[in-house]
């Protein structure tokens, strides 16, 4: 005799709990790359001897690479690389654009902030991708044809 499956009322709890844990991991992860984007324009204007060393570009890979690891686990969806990658690419756009004083975070003369955005959003791109080409779980692999 099987031991009776949890009751009804408790796996309706485990659905609610594990529904707001999801939430919440995709607020994570939305926090966390407009915290990660601050950073990385603060880092992008550091010099070392009055030159631009580029901190801020292996930050925004590293950072990105995990945010998108992140989001996809905890949300447990492959679209949920987007929630890091949309607040982080449009805090990036607005940093590019001057204010109303004049004022830009991003100059156009900076290679480091140019290749932040660029480096930034293909870490990005590359973990939407690798998620897109997976196979999902629970399928097995198409059957091989014998050879000849």
């Amino acid at each position: 005799m099987s031991p009776d499956p949890q009751p009804p009322r408790r796996a309706a709890l485990v659905g609610i709990l594990d529904r707001l844990l999801r939430i919440a991991g995709g607020v994570v992860a939305v926090v966390a790359a407009v915290v990660t984007a601050t950073l990385e324009l603060l880092l992008s204007t550091l010099r070392v001897g009055g030159h631009l060393i580029g901190a801020s570009v292996l930050v925004a890979v590293l950072a990105n690479l995990v945010l998108s690891w992140f989001a996809y686990r905890t949300v447990g969806r492959r679209w949920a690389v987007a929630l890091p990658a949309v607040p982080w690419f449009g805090l990036m756009v607005v940093a590019a654009g001057k204010t109303s004083e004049g004022d830009v975070l991003l100059a156009g003369d900076n290679w480091v902030g140019i290749v932040m955005i660029f480096a930034g959003s293909m870490a990005f791109a590359v973990m939407a991708f690798r998620l897109m080409l997976a196979p999902r779980p629970g399928t097995l692999p198409p059957p091989s044809r014998p050879a000849g």
